[in-house]
């Protein structure tokens, strides 16, 4: 029996067909989820990360919020200018002990990226609520319930930077500042 990658077996050309269109499904495959990614499926997930862990036990309007700080800073000039680059900002990072840069813990913008713990969500619902919230704010960025606001603390705790700027809004346990 004449293996079918032998030139001299019926099956050469058919095999070697089949080859190639699993090579170029694979590399179509491979070019659409890159371009998702570049096309802001990465950012859509780097918000709902943000909305999960920030104000994943808020109703809806506790979450847009967040969601508007975020995309706020997206367009603001004091900020980095992708939702990724605003969610995952940081003052320092170090390297672990796999040789990994990770973020020093209370470093970071939004406390839930450096506070040590897994940034993987747990409860599925609220983790479908979150994507949902993204794009949501995401198809509406020019609805904004926090009037332009770029920063925001939670209501029991009294940040140094507070003072110094203009308190906008309270929305569910969350104060608002420009």
């Amino acid at each position: 029996m004449k293996k079918p990658w032998s030139s001299s077996s019926k099956w050469f050309v058919p095999f070697h067909l089949a080859i190639m269109a699993s090579i170029f499904v694979g590399l179509m495959l491979f070019s659409m989820y890159a371009n998702a990614k570049a096309t802001g499926e990465l950012d859509r997930v780097c918000l709902a990360q943000n909305i999960y862990f920030e104000s994943g036990n808020q109703p809806f309007s506790g979450k847009l919020a967040v969601a508007n700080v975020t995309l706020n800073r997206v367009d603001s000039s004091q900020f980095p200018d992708s939702i990724c680059e605003v969610v995952y900002q940081t003052k320092k990072w170090k390297t672990n002990w796999r040789g990994e840069a990770v973020p020093v813990i209370g470093q970071c913008q939004f406390s839930w990226f450096c506070d040590g713990k897994s940034d993987e969500p747990k409860d599925s619902a609220t983790w479908l609520e979150a994507i949902r919230v993204a794009d949501v704010a995401i198809s509406t960025s020019n609805f904004d319930i926090t009037n332009g606001a770029l920063y925001y603390h939670a209501d029991y705790i009294v940040p140094y930077w507070a003072e110094h700027l203009e308190r906008l809004v309270q929305i569910e346990n969350h104060i608002f500042y420009k």
